[in-house]
């Protein structure tokens, strides 16, 4: 039997090794043409559809952070506002573009011209023109999937009905883009794994109830993330996540937290700021917080609620997944029941926000939001402001003066409330 530091040593590898893989089929596909590329969103897209084609996705987004992550997204934004993007767009738009036109990728690797840009529409209207302007300089061909937003507590079947119906005519462009026949038994494959990743995924995330929590579902989740959404409808991400999950299982048997000690439970809204991810981690580290639920690792969706796809209903199971099973394409009443639950169900001790400067689909009613939790539900709330990929807007003097006031603050409060 492996010992622990073997299943983290093997996870850990597994995990760098999955990424790799991903980027070195990009790099082949720009190399020979082969496998057909799609370029998509990583909210509610319809990746299981790309099985039927033994397609590779491209993430835009993924690209985005990868630059940010390792200190190289600086030099394509200044490119893209050089251009004439604007100071507040969205900073993984100009990371992306900024990128692509000057030949940066995260590896080194080569990045290839999309066969198709499929822009699933949701929520963020960005979205829309992000793919338009990917599609105009890489000169792929534009497909743009009308998801309708979240209007009630459950889509309409007439809503559902009409998203199936695009994934049909999808299949027919792409049969045609291709030349490739549609293999429906792989794509139910594809649904059938999604389904087995989903369940372990959300077993992974209610780990984090249990005192201590043995990952931060917030830092940590986002490691976990990169597997997630490129290798969910794949054979190789249901045994990554029957790693992963064994592993986490083992820390609880064995009451192991992510510090020395778990002082604070936090769940977080929105997402961190790449550029400085280790940093702004530390900030929280030292007083032993941890993260045991997160919005911004709901984005491809929010399977801890019991959304999984079906492998009996494939289009219509992806048509909701699109519709309802992620954050991006839900109003915000239902986000702060999304974080109410947080709070309640995995026993929190409070919540911060972080608003990112050119993330309007996140930051839109966050002060708001701040309200709600601080003055009618009684939430210790923190509200902190930097970018998910523009290192300029950081201030590491400012937000450690104001997390530590935090935790000060929330320190007293527990004393007090002990006594």
């Amino acid at each position: 039997m492996p010992t622990q530091t073997e299943y983290r040593s093997e996870l850990h590898h597994r995990q760098k090794e999955l990424m790799v893989e991903w980027y070195e089929r990009l790099n082949a596909a720009a190399e020979t043409g082969n496998p057909p590329t799609v370029s998509m969103m990583i909210s509610g897209n319809c990746v299981e559809l790309l099985e039927g084609f033994d397609a590779v996705p491209i993430y835009p987004e993924i690209n985005a952070l990868q630059l940010a992550i390792r200190h190289q997204s600086l030099e394509p934004i200044l490119f893209a506002e050089e251009m004439g993007y604007a100071a507040d767009n969205c900073a993984y738009v100009k990371a992306d573009i900024g990128a692509y036109l000057k030949g940066i990728t995260p590896t080194g690797g080569k990045l290839p011209k999309p066969t198709l840009v499929l822009c699933n529409f949701v929520g963020c209207n960005t979205y829309l023109k992000w793919f338009e302007h990917v599609a105009e300089f890489t000169g792929a061909p534009l497909y743009t999937l009308d998801v309708p937003f979240m209007r009630a507590d459950d889509p309409s079947a007439a809503d559902i009905k009409y998203v199936v119906s695009q994934l049909k005519e999808l299949i027919k462009f792409l049969e045609q883009l291709t030349g490739r026949k549609f293999d429906y038994d792989r794509f139910k494959q594809g649904v059938r794994c999604a389904a087995r990743v989903e369940e372990l995924w959300s077993n992974i995330k209610h780990l984090a109830r249990t005192v201590p929590s043995p990952f931060d579902a917030y830092f940590d989740a986002i490691t976990l993330m990169g597997p997630l959404y490129v290798y969910r409808a794949k054979p190789e991400g249901v045994e990554f996540f029957e790693l992963a999950l064994r592993e986490l299982e083992e820390k609880v048997e064995r009451q192991e937290g992510v510090n020395d000690q778990e002082k604070f439970r936090l769940v977080f809204e929105g997402p961190p700021p790449y550029p400085h991810f280790r940093t702004f981690r530390d900030m929280f580290a030292k007083w032993k917080a941890c993260a045991v639920a997160s919005t911004y690792s709901t984005v491809g969706g929010l399977w801890e609620f019991g959304a999984r796809h079906d492998p009996e209903k494939p289009f219509e199971s992806v048509a909701l997944h699109m519709l309802e099973h992620n954050v991006t394409n839900r109003n915000y009443l239902q986000r702060y029941d999304q974080i109410k639950r947080y709070v309640e169900e995995w026993g929190a001790d409070g919540l911060i926000i972080h608003f990112v400067k050119s993330c309007r689909l996140f930051s839109a009613g966050q002060g708001d939001m701040r309200d709600y939790f601080t003055k009618v539900l009684g939430v210790p709330t923190l509200y902190i402001e930097s970018d998910l990929a523009d290192p300029r807007y950081f201030s590491e003097a400012q937000l450690k003066n104001r997390i530590d006031a935090y935790f000060e603050a929330l320190e007293h409060q527990k004393m007090s409330a002990s006594v």
